[in-house]
């Protein structure tokens, strides 16, 4: 079987966010796999001013909807907002639909707060149910994100955050190469 290809989504377009430091840390751990393919997405690149369904065809997503085909997998990196995930990240989900179907998604929160982005993922994976893919049980709370770093960007406590992402990385694997067997063998 073909190297597993899952992307990571920087979910997120705010100025001076601290979620990319979250997002180069999960990309840098997880592109060590030499069982997968994987790359950084930044919401950034996709300046969605408003929603774009996912059967309107728009050359400014038609990229995303490209790496979503070709993804088995996909972890996302997202803080949390005022109790819920950016709105720019809501405008590039709403833009496609059958990319998503029966692929495992992880969510990596982000927060200033203690609680590390739980309120934003409890309203993102209803969503991202809905729209057929299979969040995983086991996911990463970065809380008190401008305390996690050093002054050049590297976390501290590296040893147990690698740990955390092991976990999920494994399980996100395990869904991953399941269900695209299961892709291949029974197609809609």
């Amino acid at each position: 079987m073909d190297k597993l290809f899952i992307p990571i989504l920087l979910g997120t377009a705010r100025d001076e966010r601290e979620s990319e430091k979250v997002a180069k840390f999960v990309f840098d751990q997880f592109s060590k796999n030499t069982k997968i393919k994987t790359e950084l997405i930044d919401i950034r690149n996709f300046a969605l001013s408003e929603t774009t369904p996912s059967w309107v065809e728009s050359p400014i997503i038609a990229e995303w909807r490209e790496t979503l085909t070709k993804a088995d997998g996909l972890i996302i990196v997202a803080p949390e907002y005022n109790h819920g995930y950016p709105g720019e990240l809501k405008l590039l989900i709403d833009s496609a639909l059958k990319e998503y179907e029966k692929k495992p998604v992880a969510i990596c929160g982000v927060s200033s707060s203690a609680i590390g982005g739980a309120r934003m993922m409890q309203h993102l994976i209803p969503t991202l149910s809905k729209l057929g893919m299979i969040p995983i049980k086991d996911a990463a709370y970065f809380s008190v994100v401008k305390e996690l770093f050093n002054q050049k960007g590297k976390i501290k406590n590296k040893q147990k955050w690698q740990k955390i992402l092991k976990k999920i990385f494994d399980e996100l694997l395990w869904y991953a190469k399941v269900l695209k067997e299961g892709r291949i063998k029974y197609p809609k």
